[in-house]
């Protein structure tokens, strides 16, 4: 009897065990490519600015092309669910400025689109930022509210002594200002300038938050830590339609290990990033990087099996910028490209 029952337990182990890995693969497999906004319409500012006819070419795209497009907190749930593959956008907005409620809103409600806006608290109703009353109108309209802080400040800047008590009020104050004028409180946050360290994630992580956004560009999959997704900026530079479509059907690549984790730019400005990459279908020998604002250079360190672990550095030393993007693409068999993209930050430039 006690064998039969074993021989049972065995069993049942063996069947239930299929399906909890067939679906930690399916979900590695969903991807969502995310977009950052800032301006609409406004071209005082072309860094952040995207004019309304970029905007509308872009929404018309993905309705045309049948995206299922999601607030950010849906997206997370998509990707941590056992509903099926489908292609996923994601439009967020950070800052909450006027241009927005004027120029980008409206749009939004014509192609009947759902989106996320990140507001910092301190700035709500002053000079080119929304108002309390705007924001009530676009929460009842589809577009979900996030956290961006309080003041939207460089915090690593401030020193550690004070930086994550400091971070945690303002995450508290931010949460406090829109429970109180908008009745809702935000599940999911996004990093001033994109800029954070581990501590800074995990207190984001532990105050209840289901996500949070950076702004290292990228695409969204089941293996991405979520508490550091990243975007495609979509500014003057980046919006033309063309370049909207290559972003849109970007693949993620699957990032199995990445040395430093730290974001901050190291001494001598010439940063050397290490990455294991899962390379199933992946052509490596066209892999490619990139440095914004200089020359880079890769490696093959080791290609064994279905990992190839490559190290990414500047030709040169990078200055006088804050952020600096490393970013790799390869093609798959298909001739589909894959997307990563670190992050370096230069406390030392303001």
């Amino acid at each position: 009897m006690k064998a039969n029952l074993v021989i049972l337990l065995l069993l049942f182990m063996t069947c239930s065990g299929r399906p909890r890995s067939a679906e930690l693969e399916f979900k590695i497999e969903k991807e969502a490519v995310c977009f950052v906004y800032h301006r609409f319409g406004d071209s005082r500012y072309p860094t952040t600015n995207t004019s309304v006819k970029d905007f509308e070419q872009h929404l018309a795209y993905l309705a045309k092309n049948n995206f299922q497009v999601l607030s950010f907190s849906e997206a997370i749930r998509y990707l941590k669910s056992g509903e099926p593959v489908k292609k996923t956008a994601v439009i967020t907005i950070d800052d909450g400025y006027k241009s927005f409620y004027k120029n980008g809103f409206p749009l939004l409600k014509k192609y009947k689109m759902p989106a996320t806006l990140f507001i910092n608290t301190k700035t709500v109703g002053g000079g080119d930022y929304m108002g309390w009353d705007q924001l009530k109108d676009v929460v009842q309209n589809n577009i979900e509210i996030g956290n961006h802080t309080h003041s939207h400040d460089f915090f690593l800047n401030e020193p550690e002594v004070s930086r994550y008590d400091s971070f945690e009020k303002e995450i508290t104050t931010s949460q406090s200002m829109i429970s109180e004028h908008l009745s809702i409180t935000p599940t999911v946050f996004s990093y001033p300038y994109g800029e954070f360290d581990g501590r800074m994630k995990d207190i984001v992580s532990k105050a209840g938050f289901i996500g949070a956004t950076a702004q290292n560009s990228g695409v969204i999959y089941g293996g991405s830590d979520l508490f550091m997704c990243p975007r495609f900026p979509m500014a003057e530079a980046y919006s033309s339609i063309s370049k909207f479509i290559d972003k849109a059907s970007m693949k993620s690549l699957n990032i199995l290990a990445v040395s430093p984790q730290d974001f901050r730019m190291p001494k001598g400005q010439r940063p050397r990033l290490e990455l294991t990459i899962d390379n199933t279908d992946l052509v490596i020998s066209q892999l490619q990087c990139f440095v914004q604002g200089g020359q880079c250079e890769f490696k093959v360190l080791e290609n064994q099996g279905n990992k190839t672990r490559i190290s990414v550095q500047a030709i040169s030393p990078i200055k006088n910028r804050r952020r600096t993007l490393y970013t790799i693409t390869v093609p798959d068999m298909q001739g589909v490209w894959h997307w990563y993209s670190h992050l370096w930050v230069n406390t030392e430039v303001n």
